[in-house]
């Protein structure tokens, strides 16, 4: 490491719903509080706000963090240091989807959520790891290539 503080952050992304995600919750709160709102209109208001934002949080506490930091690769709760990747590739989202699909090694950690439709693949030089390469979801791939690089 090369004179970094144990707080140096080279990037950071938490993978948050886009718009849709969110209009989603909205409509989800809606649809609970049309269906009790026969029922009591307060119950309907209160179960719709309720449902709203129980939803808005589940995303926000399930939504993964992909960092470069102190040495490290972080994508959700998977950690490796950066000396034991390979050169990382951006992937756009026709090479994603590809890399997801017929190009997928099973062994692979994949962090990966469907609202970021590009990402990055690293090969993994540690023989105590099964996993051939990591796949990550991002959308800043040429920044955390960048990040990566750089860290190492």
């Amino acid at each position: 490491m090369s004179g970094a503080t144990p707080t140096t952050s080279d990037f950071r992304e938490r993978l948050l719903p886009g718009p849709g995600g969110w209009l989603g919750t909205v409509g989800l709160g809606a649809i609970a509080a049309i269906a009790l709102w026969p029922v009591d209109h307060l119950l309907g208001g209160i179960a719709g706000i309720a449902v709203c934002v129980a939803c808005v949080v589940a995303l926000a506490l399930t939504s993964p963090v992909v960092e470069v930091a102190d040495g490290e690769l972080r994508a959700g709760s998977a950690r490796v240091p950066v000396r034991l990747l390979g050169d990382p590739v951006p992937l756009d989202v026709e090479a994603m989807r590809h890399e997801l699909g017929p190009g997928l090694d099973g062994r692979a950690y994949v962090c990966l959520r469907a609202w970021a439709r590009t990402g990055v693949k690293v090969a993994l030089d540690d023989p105590s790891d099964p996993a051939p390469y990591w796949l990550v979801s991002t959308r800043r791939p040429d920044r955390l290539v960048a990040a990566i690089s750089g860290a190492r």
